[in-house]
């Protein structure tokens, strides 16, 4: 019995597209398994899970609230940095902080690459961007913002 569509994991998806003649016919077939979140919508989501204000969550994570209400009307797009910190902010795991780069189509996290293992550190200590940018200026990394 073959799995559901929605569970597959990316290597298989990708062994099937490598074999697909038809792309309509593969696009039909995995719909389930795209993601269907947008990056404001998946804020959104997040946020309201936080409980925070958006004046608070604004001043946390060092931007301005009119800056803010245009990242989560969809209106800017926020920079990996300024994006990893309302994930700091809003106290992501990184788990959802990866998705959120992703959606926002930056490279997710890689521990190979000395910065982004600091801001992994950080963020699974739960520090905040500002202790997070002491410990890149420490280590002669260029600091969040």
């Amino acid at each position: 019995m073959r799995e559901p569509v929605k569970d597959m994991s990316t290597g298989a998806l990708s062994q099937e597209l490598m074999e697909c003649a038809d792309l309509d016919a593969y696009l039909r077939e995995h719909h389930a398994a795209f993601c269907g979140q947008s990056l404001t919508g998946q804020l959104h989501s997040f946020y309201k899970r936080s409980k925070l204000k958006k004046a608070a969550l604004a001043r946390m994570a060092g931007m301005s609230e009119v800056y803010l209400h245009q990242v989560f009307a969809g209106r800017r797009n926020p920079s990996r940095n300024r994006l990893f910190c309302l994930c700091i902010s809003m106290k992501l795991t990184l788990e959802e902080t990866q998705q959120l780069l992703k959606l926002a189509g930056y490279s997710p996290l890689y521990l190979r690459v000395r910065r982004d293992a600091i801001l992994c550190y950080g963020l699974l200590h739960q520090m905040t961007w500002q202790e997070i940018n002491s410990r890149l200026e420490e280590q002669q990394e260029k600091p969040l913002c």
